[in-house]
């Protein structure tokens, strides 16, 4: 039997490392609202990048549904597929290492009804 995380992590692997596809509707329902708090962050933080990542129970299908956003600190906002592909140029060749790593830790943040969120800053 799964559990809830496990459920969680493997909606995650399959968004984040098999490219699976993700929901627009739950980006709405999850982000829009709080863009310009996720902004705000960025900001104070004084990050280059900020990503955050959600998944919810889908009642018709009974499948755990992901949505991503990232944000530039030019306000540029990427959504979904291109925000996990901005992702994967900015950590060019450490992408699949560092989301291994993360999903564990997002996944329990998740169920635990957190929203997980990093900030990113570029090195020159």
């Amino acid at each position: 039997m799964t559990t809830p995380v496990t459920e969680i992590k493997k909606a995650l692997e399959n968004a984040l490392i098999h490219d699976g596809t993700m929901e627009q509707l739950l980006f709405e329902y999850e982000f829009e609202e709080i863009l310009p708090e996720l902004i705000e962050t960025l900001i104070a933080d004084k990050d280059d990048y900020l990503y955050a990542i959600t998944t919810h129970k889908n009642d018709m299908t009974g499948n755990e549904d992901t949505a991503m956003v990232l944000i530039a600190a030019t306000g540029e906002t990427h959504i979904n597929e291109l925000a996990r592909d901005k992702l994967k140029e900015i950590w060019a060749g450490a992408y699949i290492r560092n989301i291994k790593q993360l999903i564990p830790d997002y996944a329990k943040q998740l169920h635990a009804g957190d929203l997980p969120m990093n900030g990113l800053k570029i090195v020159p």
